[in-house]
């Protein structure tokens, strides 16, 4: 189970039998469902959009404003993969009005994940995607399985105003509500592995919730300098399952 899937890396690289994939990203649900769903050929359907005429400023404006307009479910999701792969670092930012607006990227070339797609489409058959907040995936979790949480990071500056780190509200609170929650289901037989940046906060935050942390370096990709794309301290919260 992953509340927080993202990517779907782990996902992907992992082999259960089952799996449970949230994310409170609706048009990220909605691509991975119509990818299930469709398969072949929505893959067809979204390379249409990786072409050298799209790969232009004022083409991936006018695209990126009919992702914001569109009630077209499959347009949308076809949309939603063409910007990820052509606007700035891959970020998914949306303003106050809940409005794709990361700027174009100014790539030579932007890669179609074609092989990716399909193997996410074989690993599919296995899973089932839903649009839902952590608490109410994780309260979903029953002895013997796993979850792997991946949150919205805590800032490294301790100068950063972390109420405004997340467009979607994930604040000091949730972080707070996640290790409860955390700490919840490993008294119900559950491991829970959370991944985070390494603070002195969040290692309090875990380890009083009864967790047991691992910790290590990162490089970090998103950064408007290139030469300040150095490492980071992350971690590993692992809440084991009681006995």
């Amino acid at each position: 189970m992953e509340p927080f899937t993202g990517s779907a890396a782990v996902f992907l690289n992992t082999d259960y039998d089952r799996y449970l994939l949230a994310d409170g990203n609706a048009d990220l649900i909605n691509l991975y469902r119509q990818l299930q769903d469709e398969g072949e050929a929505f893959l067809r359907f979204c390379r249409k959009f990786f072409t050298p005429e799209n790969n232009e400023e004022k083409r991936y404006y006018a695209w990126r404003d009919e992702f914001n307009r569109t009630t077209d479910t499959r347009l949308k999701s076809g949309l939603f993969l063409y910007l990820n792969r052509h606007c700035y670092n891959g970020l998914c930012r949306y303003n106050a009005r809940g409005e794709f607006n990361t700027p174009f990227g100014r790539y030579r070339r932007p890669y179609f994940p074609e092989r990716e797609m399909r193997l996410f489409l074989i690993k599919s058959r296995r899973a089932e995607f839903v649009h839902a907040g952590f608490a109410d995936t994780m309260n979903r979790a029953r002895k013997g399985d796993v979850v792997y949480c991946d949150p919205p990071y805590v800032p490294l500056s301790t100068s950063a105003d972390f109420t405004d780190y997340c467009s979607g509200g994930f604040n000091w609170d949730s972080q707070a509500e996640l290790a409860k929650w955390a700490g919840l289901l490993s008294r119900r037989g559950i491991r829970v592995v959370i991944s985070n940046h390494d603070t002195a906060t969040i290692r309090e935050l875990y380890e009083s919730a009864g967790a047991e942390t691992t910790h290590f370096r990162v490089r970090r990709s998103i950064s408007c300098d290139a030469g300040n794309r150095g490492t980071a301290g992350e971690l590993l919260a692992v809440f084991q399952p009681a006995a």
